[in-house]
Parts: structure tokens; C-alpha cells; sequence
């Protein structure tokens, strides 16, 4: 399926943010958004990720 992973088009075959995670390993820390709506880590095996859905995989900002 097609998805928008940080506003690219990414080609994924797994089916939920788990899979998705474990596809790109990104660096920690870091926070999930799906369609602009978090996703906490204790329920990545639980969402689903449909075509087209729009995924965030972002580093937090630390300083000041």
C-alpha cells in the first residue's frame, strides 16, 4: 500500500504502526502521528494504517 510517510510518498507492506516502525527504525526518541492524531507507543500493534493515511515519525525538540 501507499502512504505519506513525513510528507513523502513511501510504498509499505505491513499493516499497522508497529510493522511500520520496525520497517524505517528510527531514531530514538521519537513520537507517531497518523493523520495528524498521536499514536502512543502501547498501541502501535493496534492501528491499522490504511492507503493514502498520512504518518509523522518526529524527533522531539528540545532547548530554548
Amino acid at each position: 500500500m501507499n502512504i505519506k510517510l513525513n510528507g513523502e510518498d513511501f510504498e509499505f507492506s505491513g499493516k499497522n504502526v508497529s510493522d511500520l516502525v520496525a520497517a524505517v527504525e528510527p531514531a530514538k526518541p521519537f513520537a507517531v502521528a497518523v493523520n495528524t492524531q498521536f499514536v502512543s507507543k502501547g498501541v502501535y500493534g493496534q492501528t491499522l494504517l490504511n492507503e493514502n493515511d498520512a504518518v509523522d515519525i518526529v524527533r522531539p525538540v528540545v532547548g530554548g
